[in-house]
């Protein structure tokens, strides 16, 4: 770890992570939980969402009404978000406030009243309702489901309607007990904060009172997937939303550093291959980029562009040859270095918060990936070379072997423009009419 950063592992199995920042006055403080949509059987999909909603409705000591008010009388806010394989609510306050701020807390994560459940399910149906209404956002969730059919992984983080709908008040706090148990969970804070004294105020709310069976990502770590699929759902929008993509590499594979690097090469900045050739020399689309996602034992690749029908198949095309293109010659030097800057630049920025600080401790701690400092980092990054990102292009890149999801009003005009990528698809599945 670096020379700031103090870990230490209570009895109860409850490990506290901690950043002394000196130059600040606040702290950000977090609680992250080994709760999210790849660890939820299918019967359960959705209940870590529902569960992220609740911790807000207050505990025994604590109302909705309260908490707010508490956290707004210290001129701060505390919030929350599920993932696919995390739940973290935090917090960023004045050190002044960092005992009250994480009594609250504690209630909020340990000790959940489960009031208000009905009203906060329709909540969370209206959220459905909503993202359901966003092809932008939904593709994604329809990429996964061709990339990991069949795990977990490809189910989207809100869930079903009919799980939060109909699932009983007794089910989910026996899903709490289950997945907030103290072994599952990271408190992590940075910048003024004593680490002793954290740990002194985690160990005296006694976080034992959760516990239940261990709790394993269902459905196995996919590698890869047999071979690429194709989902579309029939939608009448004014643009085409398409997503390709496939399965990655793991969070704690060294040679993510290098996919940072690709990524940024590929579609992650504006001066981008994919972001020059087909948005600032054609004008085919407003929105295109890439992106990498790091899971346990697997991890997935992906970019997304939304363009008009008219535009649909000389897009793919265009992507097409820019990854065909990207597996022969990967990087100039030039691009190389520009991209290496860019990441390291983007890196150092970021972590100038104390909130950036705290989710790099919780979420690298939980995750159980060695915790690099901010030198060792960059120093990873550069150390990437060309042959590294030709090796990852041929691996990850090629036409062939990606997954193809789309959302828009003709599944035949986009079936016309994805068989530029050339793939050995498994069966269409999963279109569908609008839902609408």
């Amino acid at each position: 770890m670096a020379r700031n950063d103090r870990l230490t592992r209570l009895d109860s199995g409850v490990r506290v992570v901690t950043e002394a920042m000196p130059s600040v006055r606040s702290v950000a403080l977090g609680f992250w939980i080994a709760a999210g949509s790849r660890l939820e059987r299918d019967s359960e999909a959705g209940l870590s969402h529902l569960l992220e909603h609740l911790l807000f409705k207050g505990s025994d000591r604590f109302d909705s009404l309260e908490i707010d008010q508490i956290f707004d009388s210290m001129g701060a806010e505390i919030n929350a978000g599920t993932g696919k394989e995390t739940t973290s609510v935090y917090a960023r306050v004045l050190d002044r406030h960092l005992e009250r701020a994480f009594e609250v807390m504690c209630d909020m994560v340990w000790a959940p009243a489960f009031r208000e459940v009905d009203t906060e399910r329709e909540v969370v149906l209206e959220e459905i309702a909503m993202y359901e209404d966003d092809p932008q956002d939904k593709v994604f969730d329809v990429l996964g489901s061709a990339v990991f059919d069949g795990d977990p992984l490809a189910r989207p983080i809100l869930g079903r309607a009919e799980v939060i709908r109909d699932t009983a008040v007794e089910d989910i706090r026996a899903f709490h007990r289950d997945h907030y148990r103290a072994d599952n969970v990271v408190v992590a804070a940075a910048g003024s904060i004593d680490h002793d004294r954290l740990v002194q105020l985690v160990r005296d709310f006694d976080p034992s009172l959760a516990g239940g069976p261990a709790v394993t990502p269902n459905g196995g770590s996919p590698a890869g997937q047999d071979r690429p699929r194709v989902r579309f759902e029939r939608k009448d929008t004014e643009q085409y939303h398409v997503c390709l993509g496939a399965a990655g590499l793991a969070r704690d594979d060294d040679r993510r550093f290098a996919l940072r690097v690709l990524d940024n090469i590929l579609g992650g900045t504006s001066s981008s291959r994919l972001f020059q050739e087909v948005r600032e020399k054609r004008g085919l689309a407003y929105g295109i980029y890439s992106f990498a996602n790091h899971y346990a034992g697997t991890g997935q690749i992906g970019l997304y562009v939304g363009t008009r029908a008219d535009n649909l198949e000389q897009s793919v095309a265009v992507i097409v040859a820019e990854l065909e293109r990207l597996t022969c010659d990967p990087a100039s030097e030039q691009e190389l270095e520009r991209s290496k800057d860019n990441v390291k630049g983007r890196l150092v920025l970021s972590l100038e918060s104390t909130a950036a600080h705290m989710n790099r401790l919780g979420s690298s701690l939980l995750a159980d990936i060695e915790l690099l400092s901010v030198d060792d980092v960059i120093e990873r990054i550069d150390a990437v070379t060309l042959d590294d990102l030709h090796e990852l292009a041929e691996l990850l890149w090629r036409p062939q072997r990606l997954s193809a999801a789309g959302i828009g009003p003709d599944q035949q005009a986009f079936s016309a423009a994805i068989s530029s990528l050339g793939g050995n698809w498994a069966p269409l599945a999963g279109s569908t009419g609008s839902r609408r």
